[in-house]
């Protein structure tokens, strides 16, 4: 059953693509379209937003639906969504096209993660979902550098329409070989899914997901226009350092795949840790090659293993709903990324691009204090008080 799994890490890797490629765009597109880096980056916001107010309750409906088909129609949606993206002459268009998009991801990432481990089963669910999440860190190492370098080269329009394209192509895959039998077999009725939301460990574990996307996303968002700026590289050498970000993560996706399967709390605090060192040491190494390239490879690596532990931890805090916990994740962690990307963009307003890490690192370290917190409680008495 590894081919389901693998043909939903490509179909993965689109859809993750589109939401983060404009990370390494918004330089060229706040140009294009008269508008200011900060207000550029509140497309980022708008899409983040979009999932965290209604990604749960899509995942919740949807969850009924058969996946095969599901699937392919949100494809087909992201296809649609990036084509307007590439025409899009003014920045309202463009926010059009990056809300539809918004409404599909929830569903589709939540879903599909339900599914890889109903294959392998909840005991390797760190590892089934490594799998599913290997297409997000090669959107990391590939989907949004290789669409900064294209941007530098054809223009960005260009990256969303060979996005679409992909969009297309991968629909088409998933109707040719996603068998019908990938299917979750024990539905839990709309209602059912949200009482989970009544134990104090599970509202913990998505205000925990809040926090770290916060930090994450405060300076992430602005990576590229830190490179340009602070660094002084073009859009080529920006494109390449966003290629070697994200290669390294698929060191912290096999590491957080193993580490969330053993202590997925534990597992936040250690990726976390490293984290704030990476992002604190960014500014001060800029104009070192090797003391950037090592604090860059910090934060890659645990920046890729943050996304799948904090989507494992929270599946595994709610076996009984794992998909709507998967989409719990999925809210909280584009509240972070939207909020992170609205910070960072005040940060730059009114303090400047070199205090993006420290103010990123607050809130990490915040995430490290919740999730020691979080250790203390009990499972069996947060269940109890759920029931």
């Amino acid at each position: 059953m590894l081919l389901p799994i693998l043909l939903l890490s490509a179909a993965g890797f689109t859809v993750l693509t589109t939401e983060f490629v404009i990370v390494g765009l918004l330089p060229a597109i706040a140009r294009d379209l008269a508008v200011t880096i900060p207000q550029a980056g509140l497309l980022v916001t708008l899409f983040a937003f979009t999932v965290a107010m209604f990604g749960p309750f899509l995942t919740a409906y949807f969850a009924r639906f058969e996946r095969r088909k599901l699937f392919i129609t949100i494809l087909i949606m992201f296809g649609l969504a990036n084509t307007v993206a590439a025409l899009a002459p003014n920045i309202w268009v463009m926010a059009i096209a990056r809300l539809i998009p918004a409404l599909g991801l929830p569903v589709f990432w939540a879903l599909a993660s339900e599914t890889a481990v109903d294959i392998v089963g909840p005991d390797y669910a760190g590892r089934a979902i490594a799998k599913i999440g290997f297409g997000i860190v090669c959107a990391t190492v590939f989907g949004i550098p290789v669409g900064t370098l294209i941007s530098d080269a054809f223009g960005w329009r260009s990256a969303f329409a060979i996005l679409a394209v992909i969009a297309f192509a991968k629909a088409l895959l998933l109707f040719v070989y996603l068998p019908k039998t990938s299917l979750h077999q024990h539905q839990v009725s709309f209602a059912s899914q949200f009482k989970i939301l009544r134990s104090p460990l599970m509202i913990g574990h998505v205000v925990l997901s809040i926090l770290v996307f916060s930090g994450m996303f405060t300076a992430y968002t602005y990576l590229a226009d830190i490179l340009e700026r602070l660094a002084g590289f073009n859009g080529t050498v920006v494109g390449w350092c966003l290629m070697g970000f994200g290669a390294v993560g698929l060191i912290g996706n096999s590491l957080g795949g193993r580490a969330v399967d053993r202590h997925p709390l534990g597992a936040s605090v250690l990726f976390c840790a490293f984290m704030i060192a990476g992002m604190v040491s960014l500014v001060p190494n800029i104009h070192s090659p090797l003391g950037l390239a090592v604090a860059m490879g910090i934060w890659g690596v645990t920046q890729a293993a943050l996304f799948l532990v904090s989507h494992v931890r929270l599946m595994k805090a709610a076996p009984e709903a794992p998909a709507f916990a998967a989409s719990l994740n999925i809210a909280g962690a584009n509240l972070g990324i939207g909020l992170g990307a609205m910070i960072g963009g005040r940060v730059i307003d009114s303090a400047g691009l070199s205090f993006l890490g420290f103010a990123a690192a607050g809130f990490i370290l915040l995430s490290v204090f919740l999730a020691m917190v979080l250790m203390t409680l009990k499972p069996r008495e947060t269940c109890a008080q759920a029931s």
